[in-house]
């Protein structure tokens, strides 16, 4: 753990150093071991949407993973198998996760709005022996269960259906006492897919020691996550990385408990009541989640709020996100860095570092972050490149599942490259730019489309924007920006005029957006990120 009394970065970097024993299990570590020590320690509160909430011990979660665990092992699961978790927010999420890796195997966190194609090739290339999920997910598999020989058993939380049995009926035949495979730290034990540019989906294989990679970084964003009275929820699904890693299996670590709740759609209503009704402390909110929160009108006087930190990342933060947030919430939102292969690289964290709108933050303790060209050498202070993180790293991946080739590609010497380009001044403070394929290329100038798209935001007729570069003979790309209008405005041809203008005399005249584009909705990811390879595609076919 971070040095909670550290009075600077540097002094926190300086007494930080890496504690990772030899033989470590993320299930016993997030569950077990606070059962012995508090077992009426509260660890997790379902909330649902109806009002209805329930409480979870840490001696709940040990006896219910227990059972699961000792339900998979009768059914054949062994230590190295692959169990996929198809479920929303909930406790049997959370308890299956667990089940499976005190049970030596292999999970697969797996998003609910999966198609039935997404699935079949996950759980195809992982060779998947078990999943559990809810009726939704059992009517999906049901359809793709003839393509899938390696799928044994399917359990459903909301009892049998076609093609999957009752979860908690046949729990109930099992044990609640059951003794965790004995993992090491390099053991694998997460697999979760990530979408690259081109090709179907890679599966990150992490360790057991995931976890402890993902503590410095996250105890950083939220101000040293672990005071008494801390409580944390997330709109991120568990499915993915931010959810799972960045809240759910660190918030149990610490013994700070996890308010679960799915909203059926996500509203910026709903979120800042379940902060207010859930006395939420902790928060990780996406970009998009801020971006629509700070839509709505005179939250601070609607709600009553009591929260102590508030991180984000996936998308830079801007000057008016950052501003907003502290009238909003009193405080000031901590950006973090990342990615599914290595996470939580980079952070800023207001508690003892100035804030610097636009920037990342700096290396968290105990990670080695640089830029650096394509050969994976390191570039001068200021000089834009390659985000890179240098080998052995404890949160850094043990490689892509079945893909050595596409893992061997993701280095460059000993630097994992994250496929970002950034910039890095003397102090270490890190400006993220874009990726790779992201920047713009305009009558010699890279532009990272992250700065205009804040920009843009700032207009008040703007709810959310999309930048990307336009083919243009003359100038090799021009910028070109898709926006969504704020209720209240209508689209015009004098409206994209001021728009453009407005950036303009806010950035650089190389910068303002030479066409802007009017649109109902811009194409996002699951984990609410602007999907800009699409909007490149559709400027494309424009030209």
């Amino acid at each position: 753990m971070l040095p909670h009394d550290a009075s600077a970065y540097e002094d926190l970097c300086a007494r930080f150093a890496w504690q990772i024993p030899n033989r470590f299990n993320i299930g016993v570590a997030i569950c077990d071991a606070w059962a012995e020590r508090e077992p009426d320690r509260e660890a997790l509160v379902f909330a649902q949407e109806d009002g209805e909430t329930a409480s979870y011990s840490y001696q709940d979660l040990k006896r219910l993973s227990n059972q699961l665990a000792n339900l998979l092992k009768a059914r054949g699961v062994q230590p190295g198998d692959r169990i996929g978790v198809l479920l929303p927010q909930r406790p049997e999420t959370a308890f299956a996760h667990i089940a499976a890796l005190k049970l030596g195997a292999v999970t697969i966190p797996l998003f609910t709005l999966f198609g039935e194609e997404a699935l079949e090739y996950r759980l195809a290339n992982s060779g998947a022996r078990a999943v559990i999920t809810d009726a939704g997910g059992a009517a999906k598999l049901n359809g793709i269960r003839d393509s899938l020989p390696e799928l044994k058993s399917v359990f459903s939380v909301d009892g049998e259906t076609a093609g999957a049995e009752d979860l908690a009926q046949h729990m109930k035949g099992h044990e609640d006492r059951f003794k965790p495979f004995d993992t090491g730290p390099n053991d694998p034990a997460i697999i979760i897919y990530t979408s690259g540019t081109t090709g179907q989906p890679k599966g990150a294989l992490h360790g057991h020691r995931v976890l402890l990679g993902h503590m410095p970084g996250v105890e950083m964003s939220h101000d040293f996550l672990g005071q008494p009275g801390d409580r944390i929820w997330t709109p991120a699904d568990w499915a993915w990385i931010g959810g799972l890693l960045d809240v759910l299996m660190p918030a149990l670590y610490l013994g700070v408990p996890v308010v679960a709740c799915r909203f059926k759609k996500f509203t910026a209503e709903a979120a800042f009541q379940l902060l207010q009704d859930q006395k939420i402390r902790n928060t990780f909110l996406p970009p998009t989640a801020l971006k629509m929160m700070r839509q709505v009108p005179d939250a601070k006087s609607r709600w009553t709020m009591n929260l102590r930190s508030v991180a984000s990342g996936g998308e830079t933060l801007g000057k008016e996100l950052i501003n907003w947030g502290r009238d909003t919430f009193g405080l000031t939102i901590n950006e973090f860095y990342g990615q599914t292969e290595c996470n939580m690289i980079v952070s800023s964290c207001a508690e003892i570092m100035e804030v610097r709108p636009g920037i990342m933050g700096r290396p968290v303790p105990g990670h080695e972050v640089s830029i650096v060209n394509d050969a994976g050498e390191q570039l001068p202070a200021d000089t834009l490149g390659n985000i890179a993180v240098k080998r052995p790293d404890p949160v850094m991946f043990l490689g892509y599942w079945n893909n050595p080739e596409a893992t061997t590609r993701k280095f460059a010497g000993d630097w994992l490259l994250t496929g970002d380009t950034g910039i890095k001044d003397e102090r270490g403070w890190i400006r993220f730019v874009g990726r790779d394929d992201d920047v713009i290329t305009s009558s010699g100038y890279r532009i990272g489309p992250g700065e205009i798209e804040d920009c843009l935001i700032r207009h008040p007729a703007i709810a959310m924007a999309g930048v990307v570069g336009k083919p243009d003979q003359q100038r090799t790309e021009i910028v070109k920006a898709y926006v969504v209008l704020n209720k209240g405005y209508e689209p015009s041809d004098a409206l994209a005029r001021e728009i453009a203008a407005f950036v303009k005399t806010r950035l650089a005249a190389h910068e303002y957006p030479r066409e802007v584009a009017f649109v109902d909705a811009l194409p996002m990811t699951t984990t609410g990120k602007v999907i800009r390879r699409e909007l490149r595609a559709q400027a494309e076919q424009e030209t």
